[in-house]
């Protein structure tokens, strides 16, 4: 803390902002009055740093005032008379245009708003002093308004007629918050606009956003040549890593880069920024050009390069450290990297403080920091290694262990061979791919000839990658899921790192100095302080020796017992869970049992109606809801595989979804209705099934399953089932035929129906017209609540206390229907519904049931 002032200051000014940010308002004070009088007692104690204590101190109290701060000023200042209003907006387009598909997406700053009240035929206006952003998102109406869409660009005055909606919220637990997201970018309100004839396009302005309009059109320009320059996919590859454009990356591509841990290459980062700059200052030096001249040169490219590479996060961060530095080492001034780190945070986050939260943001300082710690501490543990793999070695393992954390916190996954592929393929993308291809892209702007015959080893190295990632990708097993840990998991993790390593580092240099103890007679020992080598200090030093090696390994026992619960999913044992996702119009249910055991009932899913005519606005990764949803969900929740897999019934909202799961999960088993559905989705699950030899089963009335002793599942729907046939018939209309089945959970007692008919219902209760099927106390209402079944003898049958309807908000279908929600709520029954409360989550233990839902009930 007293060598480094400006580190420890820094240190003190994030850990503000993130107490802010985690406990905003009037929590933070108290907060931060406690952290005064526990500074004050150190103070006290330690009376040699207390100067720097008032420093960091001082920092922390500032950091999460200046958040508060910007907090507090952080809303909007318009005010709507109701949600979905039609305006009409005037400003300027600040952000680049990106056109995918049949949707234009931009940001506008809006200087003037007007819209028409509810019975008149008036404009009201109003100015928006300073102007507020806008996300905005223009559906285009046909194929002849791309072009128009590809017009537009930073800086251009338009007005705009749309509707004005406040963002989504999270509607799934520990989901993407799109609301959140905006805020953080002082974005307060989403403009949808029907068609580009909805935007009237004016002069461009004056000013930074013109300028950066100008930026766009050159990396466009630049796209196009690199595109001349590498064919089909290597084309998208190369521009995300030559100048930072991933919007034509192929996600397939992009994918097998995820896993694998290998999405920092693709990111513009420290390592591009210095491999530039030494490119240029290697070439200025063979010119003979003055080492003074040859920084201001670079000095004056780097700027250039994060403006041209898109001025994210990590660009910033590697850029303005670039500069600083080049700018100490010209003036002699370079001693200490890590207080150039904390120099350029503070600066940053000065400037923004929202950047905090920004992923890109702590991955890039996070590793920085990391490597510039625990490299030193490494190092010595590859003395065995050749000098120029060492280092090398050691970067690749700090990097993999500093980004650990942070990429389970928001990835939720980390593949055991990430390790190996950074090992492999960084040294040869960093040494050889970027220079090259940044050496073919300049040469092609002058001559496409000349560049290609530089690109074409390039192209060839690319293609050896991406083989080498393929196979590696495709190895099965590798893969880990982990639930999102907490701050102070992630905190213990670092620090137990960075102990384990530093202790190991003092026990190290100990023993070698015991060691030319014993050879201080030794002419030949180079000078050095006299060493006591008497009895009592080498029993001292052995006694001190032993407990090194004992703090050391209750470190690494610590370090174990914190991955395997970092590793353990998020619920508690004897405690069971029904969670109903939220998967829009659709059904998804997650069964966790008290003992463990893992089973998901159908998986939503994406219905589409967009006829082959239509192939343009496909978008180049489509939504889906499987993918986007359900498998991100799983994966945070710390589950490893799926016990069974429910498939209801074949139609696409109920197993649109379960692809990305069963390319995802190890999975034990499928439970099928006994019918296929002539779909191109059924006929891939099958597929997968077959390739991954997973047994699939044909449900039936009277098959029971048993997860543990205290729940049962029994099949009561269909009748009779195809187990053992040596076909399974082709069934058009899938809902009929949907399994039903009893949960029996702890003393709890569940329902589940699909999406069966009035008629299904009327042949279960005439098998059983003689019984009474007994209070249930949850039954999930069939087919998303519609009037075709849940008829009043079935809800008089099974008498439920609570129901649940699966429901996407907003849909087309009318669901649930007014009819079925009266019948409901005739009888009061406790009614949950997704559209309006999001995931509902049930929690079993004893009999007890404790409910809780994402939103708010709302009427």
């Amino acid at each position: 803390m007293n060598r480094r002032p400006l580190t420890a200051i820094a240190c003190g000014w994030v850990a503000g902002s993130a107490m802010a940010a985690g406990y905003p308002g009037w929590r933070f004070w108290l907060f931060g009055l406690g952290l005064s009088l526990t500074c004050a007692a150190i103070a006290l104690i330690w009376r040699p740093s207390w100067r720097s204590l008032v420093l960091v101190w001082l920092a922390f109290l500032l950091a999460g005032g200046y958040w508060l701060y910007h907090e507090t000023g952080n809303e909007t200042r318009i005010r709507l008379p109701a949600n979905g209003q039609a305006v009409r907006l005037e400003g300027t387009i600040v952000s680049a245009v990106e056109v995918d598909g049949d949707r234009a997406a931009f940001t506008l700053k809006a200087s003037r708003i007007s819209l028409l009240p509810v019975g008149s035929s008036t404009l009201v206006t109003q100015e928006i002093p300073g102007g507020e952003k806008m996300a905005v998102q223009v559906r285009l109406a046909s194929q002849k308004e791309l072009p128009m869409a590809a017009s537009w660009r930073r800086g251009l005055q338009v007005t705009l007629d749309g509707t004005l909606e406040a963002p989504q919220p999270a509607r799934n637990f520990g989901a993407f918050d799109y609301r959140r997201y905006l805020h953080l970018q002082r974005i307060h309100w989403l403009v949808k606009a029907p068609g580009a004839s909805a935007l009237k396009a004016g002069p461009t302005t004056r000013g930074i956003a013109a300028a950066m309009g100008s930026i766009d059109t050159l990396r466009a320009r630049l796209g196009n040549r690199i595109e001349r320059l590498f064919p089909e996919w290597q084309a998208g590859y190369m521009k995300g890593l030559l100048i930072g454009l991933q919007d034509d990356l192929d996600p397939d591509k992009y994918a097998e880069f995820t896993q694998l841990g290998l999405t920092h290459i693709l990111a513009i980062s420290g390592s591009h920024v210095a491999i530039n700059v030494a490119l240029i200052m290697g070439f200025l030096r063979l010119c003979r050009v003055t080492r003074e001249s040859a920084i201001t040169v670079a000095l004056a490219f780097v700027p250039a390069y994060m403006l041209i590479t898109g001025f994210s996060p990590s660009v910033i961060r590697s850029g303005l450290m670039t500069m600083l530095g080049l700018y100490l080492l010209r003036r002699g001034l370079l001693k200490d990297s890590l207080n150039v780190l904390a120099a350029v945070a503070m600066l940053m986050l000065i400037w923004d403080p929202y950047y905090l939260l920004n992923v890109s943001f702590q991955l890039s300082f996070a590793v920085t920091a990391g490597l510039i710690v625990f490299v030193p501490l490494l190092l010595p543990y590859f003395r065995w290694l050749p000098s120029k793999m060492r280092g090398a070695v050691a970067i690749t393992l700090v990097a993999q262990l500093v980004s650990f954390p942070l990429t389970i916190v928001y990835f939720n996954q980390f593949s055991l061979l990430s390790i190996l592929a950074n090992l492999l393929l960084v040294p040869v993308i960093g040494t050889l791919v970027l220079p090259l291809g940044t050496g073919a892209l300049l040469l092609g702007w002058l001559s496409v000839r000349i560049g290609s015959w530089v690109a074409f080893p390039v192209r060839w190295l690319n293609t050896a990658t991406f083989e080498a990632t393929s196979w590696l990708s495709a190895r099965s097993g590798f893969m880990t899921y982990w639930k999102s840990p907490s701050f102070l998991w992630v905190a213990a993790f670092y620090i137990g790192c960075y102990l384990l390593l530093y202790w190991g580092k003092r026990r190290e240099r100990h023993a070698a100095e015991a060691l030319v103890s014993q050879w201080q007679d030794d002419d030949t020992v180079p000078l050095r302080p006299v060493v006591d080598t008497s009895p009592s200090t080498h029993l001292k030093e052995r006694v001190w020796a032993r407990r090194v090696d004992l703090l050391r390994l209750t470190l690494a026992a610590g370090l174990v017992l914190l991955l395997i619960s970092g590793y353990s999913p998020v619920y508690s044992k004897g405690t069971g869970y029904i969670e109903f996702i939220d998967v829009g119009q659709g059904d998804c249910a997650l069964i966790t049992t008290p003992s463990g055991k893992h089973v998901l009932v159908d998986g939503g899913g994406t219905v589409s109606f967009r006829k082959a005519k239509d192939a343009w606005r496909e978008r180049r990764e489509p939504f889906e809801v499987g993918a986007k949803t359900v498998v991100p969900l799983l994966k945070k929740r710390g589950i490893h595989r799926l016990d069974a897999v429910i498939l209801t019934h074949g139609d696409q909202d109920h197993i649109g979804g379960l692809q990305a799961v069963l390319d995802s999960f190890p999975v034990e088993a499928l439970l099928i209705n006994g019918s296929l559905a002539e779909s191109k989705t059924m006929t891939s699950l099958m597929e997968t099934a077959i390739t991954r030899r997973i047994p699939v089963y044909s449900a039936s009335r009277g098959m029971n399953l048993q997860p543990d002793k205290v729940t049962r599942l029994e099949v009561l729907y269909p009748l009779t089932g195809t187990e053992g046939s040596s076909r399974i018939p082709f069934v058009k209309e899938q809902n009929h035929h949907s399994i039903v089945f009893r949960l029996d959970m702890d003393g709890a007692s569940f329902l589940f129906t699909g999406d069966m008919d009035e008629a299904a219902e009327r042949e279960m209760l005439g098998l059983d017209q003689n019984t009474q099927g007994g209070s249930i106390d949850v039954m999930k209402v069939a087919h998303h609540g519609s009037k075709t079944s849940t008829s009043a003898a079935w809800l008089a049958y099974w008498q439920p206390a609570t129901a649940l309807i699966s429901v996407g908000a907003s849909n087309n279908y009318g669901h649930p229907h007014p009819t079925v929600v009266d019948r409901l709520n005739g009888q009061n029954i406790q009614l949950y519904r997704t559209d309006k409360q999001g995931e509902v989550q049930m929690r079993v233990r004893r009999g007890k049931i404790e409910v809780r839902n994402k939103l708010p009930q709302t009427p």
